[in-house]
């Protein structure tokens, strides 16, 4: 069984979340550590839990989502791994986060890159990748078809959706990947978002203000 651990993090209140089943596997999605605080909170729920992380995993790079990168490289060895199509966003991040006030360790670039379809293992866990593009050019969300649950980045938010106003967003794009990739998805699915609380795709499908099923 997988279990979730989430952490709320930098300024811009973002998701990192640890995914770990029950020998302590652990796959580290779109950490955004940003400060000792915050480092400390994570490395600290790891080593109390026993976990041995394996997998270091962006849904897409925006600066929120990469903070933490070069921190878990350090500490556990971790190239990121995400979809080719972002890259260019992470190499921008080194020159806006500094206008922004932001301090950013560069995150390290993966020997490879994730494909648009398929899946990705840590441990015996298989999660399933979904492209999702729209609120950045090559989006994944990781979905694991056993337990029902999304971890679905900046693409389906709680009575929300991600933001189109950013480079690289396109809003017509993110409503497809949304009723196209999303709410193909069981009803009773859990989503995970990148920001806020998580949501079923059934509850969004009824109640989503901006796309409803």
């Amino acid at each position: 069984m997988i279990h979730i651990k989430s952490f709320v993090c930098n300024p811009y209140q973002e998701n990192t979340y640890l995914l770990y089943d029950d020998n302590g596997t652990t796959a580290i999605i779109d950490p955004g550590m940003y400060g000792p605080g915050e480092e400390e909170a994570v490395r600290t729920f790891i080593e109390t839990q026993g976990l041995e992380p394996t997998l270091l995993l962006n849904t897409h790079c925006h600066v929120d989502h990469v903070l933490g990168n070069r921190y878990i490289y350090e500490q556990y060895g971790l190239l990121p791994q995400f979809h080719e199509g972002e890259l260019p966003l992470l190499m921008e991040v080194q020159n806006y986060a500094p206008q922004m006030g932001i301090r950013y360790d560069p995150s390290p670039i993966g020997e490879t890159f994730l494909p648009d379809s398929g899946s990705i293992h840590f441990g015996p866990n298989e999660l399933t990748l979904i492209s999702a593009p729209g609120h950045s050019p090559a989006h994944l969300c990781f979905y694991h078809r056993t337990q029902g649950f999304l971890i679905g980045g900046d693409v389906l938010f709680k009575n929300s959706i991600g933001r189109t106003d950013l480079p690289g967003g396109n809003h017509q794009l993110l409503l497809t990947s949304i009723t196209q990739k999303l709410y193909t998805l069981p009803d009773e699915t859990v989503v995970y978002p990148g920001h806020g609380p998580e949501t079923t795709i059934g509850y969004e499908k009824q109640t989503n203000p901006f796309i409803r099923g």
